[in-house]
């Protein structure tokens, strides 16, 4: 799953049908792969978002 986090964050366009089938021979389902899909896809667009605004994280 991470490889192909990874894979759909820096090479989005080389995702296969062998990533998919990949991800379902290790025991994930059509539903678990769209939350990853979605999941990935949400943290780019808001780390874009902000690093595109010059947004800094508070110290903490």
């Amino acid at each position: 799953m991470l490889e192909y986090a990874v894979k759909l964050t820096s090479e989005t366009c080389t995702i296969s049908k062998e990533d998919i089938s990949s991800l379902h021979e290790v025991g994930f389902n059509d539903e678990a792969i769209l939350d990853i899909v979605q999941v990935v896809a949400y943290f780019n667009f808001v780390n874009r978002l902000a690093c595109g605004l010059g947004i800094e994280l508070e110290e903490y």
